[in-house]
């Protein structure tokens, strides 16, 4: 029970950690965690993923370079500041369908 509750609060961590990437470099202006803003929802990438074993390598390169057509004309820009880490972590976050308590 004690470690499913320690697992539990690493996890929310690193939503929270990840949600604050997220926040901090302007993803939250063009996607939300359930609806379509100017991009798409985060829950939406993480079902047209889920069953691609190279997501996480792809959503990593996209969020690093930017870029369009996987969703429409409309460009992402890029976030070559993000470390390999923070890009891991939100990468990840995204494909779980950005979990976290403060959703939008």
């Amino acid at each position: 029970m004690l470690a499913l509750q320690l697992q539990n609060a690493q996890a929310n961590s690193e939503d929270e950690k990840a949600f604050a990437i997220a926040k901090q470099n302007a993803c939250l202006g063009c996607h939300a965690i359930n609806k379509k803003i100017v991009g798409p929802s985060f829950e939406s990438v993480a079902q047209k993923y889920k069953a691609d074993s190279n997501a996480q390598a792809f959503l990593k390169n996209k969020i690093a370079k930017g870029g369009a057509g996987s969703w429409g004309v409309v460009p992402m820009p890029a976030n070559p500041k993000l470390s390999d880490a923070d890009l891991s972590r939100l990468s990840s976050w995204v494909l779980r369908g950005a979990p976290n308590k403060n959703s939008n």
